[in-house]
């Protein structure tokens, strides 16, 4: 998994049952949903609020819904999909408990990728630069990003834990984001990878 670009579609594609019914929540270009689709025949459909991004999701034969996310969700009875997924797009959201909340009502499993704002580097980028790391994760200047609220490992585990969602399995990448990483996953993880599932 040396291609940070692929590693949701590695580790998502080995979670994810042959045949399922997956939606993915800011599916941009469609490249993850595709992936799936060809690799599992998974009955796929994204949403995105990006018209240009739907428009590629189209031409690569998806079932694109163009518009609010939980606007969407809200028409689906409960437990509808198999697998909702939320690749790299949560920290943008404007109310993700919100989402979260509903994407565990239409589905079974929601899937989760992030990148760890609680990674040392990102820590040390901030002590010492007093400004967010400039790399391959983090390309633009603050003033030419999408709006975030970057958040860590242990932030989102505490959440689960708060809202009594089961965290079903769990993936912490190193820097790399190719070698898990079991104990001090919050300061030594770059990506993490979450599976939930409503509690009980």
């Amino acid at each position: 998994m040396k291609d940070k670009r692929t590693v949701d579609m590695r580790v998502m594609s080995e979670w994810v049952k042959p045949g399922s019914r997956v939606l993915d929540l800011g599916c941009g270009r469609g490249v993850l949903l595709e992936y799936l689709k060809n690799k599992l025949g998974v009955q796929a459909v994204g949403v995105d609020l990006d018209p240009a991004k739907a428009s590629s999701c189209v031409k690569r034969g998806l079932s694109v819904y163009m518009g609010d996310m939980m606007e969407f969700m809200n028409s689906f009875p409960d437990k509808h999909f198999d697998y909702v997924i939320c690749s790299r797009t949560l920290q943008e959201l404007n109310a993700p408990a919100a989402v979260i909340e509903e994407a565990l009502r239409v589905s079974r499993h929601m899937l989760v990728g992030f990148v760890n704002f609680g990674y040392w580097r990102n820590r040390l980028s901030m002590a010492f630069n007093g400004r967010i790391i400039r790399n391959e994760v983090y390309p633009t200047p603050w003033s030419t990003s999408r709006p975030s609220n970057p958040l860590s490992v242990h932030q989102f585990e505490i959440f689960c834990r708060k809202h009594g969602i089961v965290v079903e399995r769990q993936l912490c990448l190193g820097g790399n984001w190719s070698s898990e990483r079991r104990t001090l996953r919050n300061v030594m993880s770059g990506y993490a990878l979450f599976n939930l599932s409503a509690g009980k």
